[in-house]
């Protein structure tokens, strides 16, 4: 493993769109109709496999029904369905007819999934059959939905209300229509980390922007056997383009299940019984996960695993490579442009704390807020060329926001990091999260994971607070692991020198708050403007 074979595979890398890019087509045409594609899992670990065959016999029924309702090109399908085989099919049937997919969270809310279904003028809802009840309540709100096609049996349809069992009436032959790379194909909702969620469109050339990072962290994906999974839901960019439709792409089977919530030990027995050899596991999940096995080692054999959205940290790392016996691989990217950065474990030695290097094809750079380089070893926003292909399309039906995001030709990410001489990137945080104390800028990540490397602690966000003569102190929000087996007072005094010894004496929290639990978004981000405005009202 050496940086040399990087560096050679990078330079030799080209980018390879076909003249016409269609998700749907390009899954559904690639390989045999009797290879297997899903395998999906109920509650009870039953399993059942589709093979590409029966996916492409399901998507033409659904995509002539859809046409049959009046939906066409360019026309918005909501999807309100957790991992399934309905969900895949309901994704490969909307980009075969050139509509466009907008995938919807089940475990929504009724007003942000209202806000996304007329923000999105969504004309007809896909949505899993079990949540009916709950919907009905609510289709009134919803100004643009035409029809709503449930993928159970209803009681009795409707003229806007279809039961999946129609498809079965539907032609299975289609003739799919023609895109090109930048023709829309989805619009991925942001998690709301920075105010109201903004719709990213990207075009169909967003999976073949997708598969170097796929294959990077997942050590030349795909080889024999590979069977992924991941607990992240496909409704986000990490479940649905990190995961599913790459994988789809590749021939690699993938596991649907239907966890309504995380169970550490059905996941782990669902490991073991597939065999599951590739995941993608948010930080949040392994923590979770790590809560529930302590020191035990499972039977699971796993080849890769990768993990995203925020930063592992050392204990964690080590808690993986010797519980799992693999390197895992972390990577980088956002809802706008993702699978960015990230980690080869197999053509270099990941550096501990890294999100990796620039992944094929990808230019990357950190840069003042004036647009220039930053030197290495300083803190810069993270940037990338505005016609990448993962690079979105623009927010939907928001011009100056599009405008603020993507300026001088450049993804203005929001993300802060550095880059060390070797071209290591190394995050630091969102730029509304930095720090400001006593001329020094903090962010507020590097502090975090000191703190969660001992092990009283389970969870840990730092904020900056107000402070009349520093300008903000550093504050930290601590959930326990063993609350009623914890010293408080001697724990703070012990987190403070940790900070302190590791990092220095400017970033070390003044301040330690214990809580039970910290806010998160759905995709398991801490979100720390909530701290921010809560601390504010409690002083």
């Amino acid at each position: 493993m050496t940086l040399a074979t990087y560096y050679a595979e990078r330079d030799a890398f080209r980018w390879q769109l076909p003249p016409h890019c269609n998700i749907g087509t390009a899954i559904l045409e690639r390989h045999s109709s009797n290879q297997i594609a899903i395998y999906d899992v109920d509650d009870d670990l039953t399993v059942h496999s589709y093979t590409f065959g029966d996916l492409k016999d399901l998507a033409n029924r659904l995509s002539n029904l859809m046409h049959h309702l009046g939906v066409g090109r360019r026309d918005r399908v909501g999807i309100f369905c957790s991992q399934s085989v309905e969900l895949v099919v309901a994704h490969l049937a909307t980009y075969r007819i050139g509509a466009i997919a907008v995938p919807l969270f089940t475990l929504f809310g009724d007003d942000a999934l209202t806000y996304r279904l007329n923000d999105a003028s969504v004309r007809v809802l896909i949505a899993d059959g079990l949540y009916w009840p709950r919907l009905s309540t609510l289709r009134s709100r919803w100004s643009t939905v035409e029809h709503i096609i449930l993928t159970s049996a209803v009681e009795s349809e409707t003229s806007e209300v279809t039961s999946w069992s129609r498809l079965y009436e539907a032609q299975n032959t289609l003739i799919p229509e023609e895109t090109g790379k930048d023709d829309p194909a989805m619009i991925i909702y942001t998690s709301g980390t920075t105010g109201t969620p903004k719709g990213a469109l990207h075009g169909h050339r967003v999976l073949w922007g997708h598969l170097p990072g796929v294959v990077m962290p997942h050590q030349h994906f795909p080889q024999p056997r590979d069977l992924l999974w991941t607990p992240a839901d496909w409704a986000w960019i990490g479940g649905l383009l990190d995961v599913l439709l790459p994988s789809l792409y590749f021939g690699v089977p993938v596991v649907a299940f239907r966890a309504r919530k995380f169970e550490p030990d059905v996941i782990i027995d669902l490991m073991r019984r597939l065999p599951i050899r590739n995941v993608f596991f948010p930080p949040t999940a392994l923590r979770m996960l790590r809560n529930f096995l302590d020191h035990a080692v499972p039977e699971i054999s796993l080849r890769t695993l990768a993990s995203g959205g925020e930063s592992l940290g050392q204990d964690l790392w080590e808690w993986i490579h010797s519980t799992f016996s693999v390197t895992p691989a972390e990577f980088y990217g956002q809802t706008e442009a993702n699978l960015l950065i990230g980690n080869a474990p197999d053509v270099f030695e990941p550096q501990r704390g890294s999100m990796g290097l620039p992944v094929y094809g990808h230019e990357i750079s950190v840069r003042h807020q004036d647009g220039s380089l930053v030197l290495p070893g300083q803190v810069g926003e993270i940037c990338v060329d505005a016609s990448d292909p993962v690079a979105f399309l623009g927010y939907w039906n928001r011009p100056e926001a599009t405008a603020d995001k993507t300026r001088n030709g450049f993804i203005h990410t929001g993300d802060l990091a550095r880059q060390d001489e070797q071209g290591f990137f190394y995050f630091v945080g969102r730029s509304d999260d930095l720090i400001n104390s006593s001329g020094y800028r903090i962010g507020p990540t590097e502090i975090e994971q000191v703190l969660l490397s001992h092990p009283a602690v389970s969870m840990a966000a730092v904020i900056g607070k107000p402070d009349t003569v520093r300008g903000e102190i550093v504050k930290a929000f601590i959930v326990l692991r063993h609350p009623q087996e914890t010293d408080v007072a001697e724990l703070a005094l012990t987190l403070q020198e940790l900070v302190r010894t590791h990092l220095g004496a400017y970033e070390y929290p003044r301040e330690i708050e214990y809580v039970d639990e910290l806010p998160t978004t759905t995709t398991g981000k801490i979100q720390r403007n909530i701290l921010r405005q809560r601390d504010a009202k409690n002083t």
